[in-house]
């Protein structure tokens, strides 16, 4: 019997649509034939265009004028949400803009599927936001009234862990007790959960789940860490000024963080620099930043920080090409700045995770496995602050961009049979 509802992944990072179907795989085309869509959007000035996905970035790197946004999830949650930006010189609510890309995801998951869905089961970190449930609620809400307005009439929620942790279940053989890791763009999510297989296709799972747990950090913290370390000294980051003082840090935090880059490039924020700039001792690393700042090249780098992040993952050392800022500019980058750039981030994931063992009142021990899933779970530092903190469970890697995807189908497949 072929199911009539679907499951949604809207990440931070990129975003996925699952539909079971017997015998086939579950995630659907989205774009050239991946399952992924990048979760961004590009305003194309010049042709007075919109495109998303891997699209978006590419007409973003080609050099077109426009307004390339990312890390869309993000807002949820966040007063960002009420308010709006202005986008070829016309304002544009975030909660429009939310829209919009969700309505692509829809409109591409039917159009692979060959059919309409009206309903949806959507996935959500556990926290939208840490330490407040009224604006997490309203974040959920948020996502709902959304997931409305493009066309799914019904729609439910789930954790995303427990999503991973359904995709896994349908593989496994026996009862185990497993701590889901999902380390995804913007949260790094974790659950504890009995998985068996002839509980499968139970609907009400609530006495399986022992505990839940999440943090708001994610892989865009991580890129935004290693820039902050590691690249952005190169263009004046805590250098200073005759006074002593350092050059103002906002430049650069703005231009680390994906959703306020594009705050670098105000008049006011050009009015500052200009401001600080003959009291600065190391001219030379703001006029690079003056470069950054006059091609708008401030995707074009966190892109570069990206790319590193992800090269650091399989090797020791990589070399950040910044020829776009200054000729022949280059940064080589070592794993162990990766590490150091990240070390307070890793160290608020471990306890998070041991909080997670004393609310499910379990030792680690008794844990059996461990389920990595999500883009950044493959950092190494992160592997060996888990690994080490469940010596005794077998660590099992997942899709890391579609575990997520395929148990939501599987859910939605449960939920709206």
């Amino acid at each position: 019997m072929t199911v009539q509802a679907c499951g949604v992944d809207f990440g931070t990072s990129n975003s996925t649509v699952g539909w079971c179907r017997p015998g086939v795989p579950s995630l659907l085309a989205l774009e050239e034939g991946k399952t992924t869509l990048p979760s961004v959007i590009f305003f194309n000035a010049e042709e007075e265009s919109t495109t998303v996905g891997r699209a978006a970035i590419a007409e973003y790197l080609d050099g077109y004028e426009g307004r390339l946004m990312r890390s869309l999830k993000s807002i949820l949650g966040t007063s960002l949400m009420n308010g709006q930006t202005e986008v070829q010189g016309r304002p544009l609510r975030f909660l429009d803009l939310l829209s919009m890309f969700i309505g692509q995801l829809k409109q591409r998951a039917e159009q692979n599927a060959g059919r309409g869905f009206e309903q949806a089961v959507f996935g959500r970190p556990v926290f939208f936001v840490d330490d407040d449930p009224v604006a997490d609620r309203l974040a959920q809400d948020t996502l709902g009234e959304i997931a409305r307005k493009v066309g799914f009439k019904e729609v439910a929620f789930q954790f995303e862990p427990i999503a991973a942790a359904f995709d896994y279940e349908s593989r496994i053989q026996r009862e185990e007790l497993v701590l889901i890791v999902d380390i995804g763009g913007g949260t790094s999510d974790f659950s504890l959960l009995r998985l068996a297989p002839e509980r499968a296709h139970l609907l009400d799972r609530r006495a399986d789940i022992l505990a839940n747990g999440g943090v708001h950090i994610g892989g865009t913290d991580f890129d935004k860490q290693l820039s902050l370390y590691s690249v952005m000294p190169q263009l004046g980051y805590r250098s200073r000024l005759k006074n002593n003082a350092e050059v103002p840090s906002g430049f650069y935090f703005n231009l680390a963080t994906w959703h306020t880059i594009n705050f670098a490039y105000t008049r006011k924020a050009l009015s500052d620099l200009q401001g600080v700039y003959p009291d600065a001792l190391e001219q030379g690393k703001l006029d690079r930043l003056f470069s950054l700042i006059d091609k708008r090249a401030g995707h074009w780098l966190a892109i570069q920080v990206e790319a590193a992040k992800i090269a650091l993952s399989d090797a020791p050392q990589t070399r950040l090409e910044m020829g776009e800022i200054e000729r022949g500019l280059f940064h080589d980058i070592m794993r162990g700045d990766f590490d150091e750039a990240i070390e307070k981030q890793i160290v608020s994931i471990e306890t998070t995770v041991a909080r997670l063992l004393a609310d499910a009142q379990l030792q680690a021990g008794e844990v059996d496995t461990v389920f990595f899933t999500g883009g950044s779970s493959g950092v190494p530092l992160l592997r060996e602050r888990i690994a080490a903190m469940f010596p005794a469970a077998r660590a099992v890697e997942g899709d890391r961009y579609g575990s997520i995807g395929s148990g939501l189908a599987l859910d939605a497949s449960r939920r709206f049979a």
